[in-house]
C-alpha cells in the first residue's frame, strides 16, 4: 500500500521547520525519515508513538497522519 503523508509533512513543517529536526526528535536519521515519507520503508509502532508525542497531536489523529491511502 502507498500512504499519503501530506498531513504528517504539514505537521512536521509547522512544529519543527525541517525534516532533519523532526527526525532527530524521534531518534531516527534524516535518511530513514525520508525513506519512510516516500513510502520506501514503513514507520514502526515506536516511531509512530514518538511522532505523536513530539508533534503534540492526539492519538486520534494517527489514522489521518499515518494511514491515509493515496487514491
Amino acid at each position: 500500500m502507498v500512504w499519503d503523508y501530506s498531513k504528517l509533512r504539514g505537521q512536521i513543517k509547522e512544529k519543527f521547520g525541517t525534516q532533519a529536526a523532526f527526525a532527530k526528535a524521534i531518534g531516527i536519521s534524516t535518511t530513514s525519515l525520508s525513506l519512510k515519507l516516500n513510502n520506501e520503508r514503513e514507520f514502526t509502532q515506536a516511531e509512530i508513538n514518538a511522532s505523536v508525542d513530539v508533534l503534540g497531536v492526539p492519538y486520534s489523529d494517527v489514522e489521518s497522519l499515518f494511514f491515509t491511502q493515496v487514491v
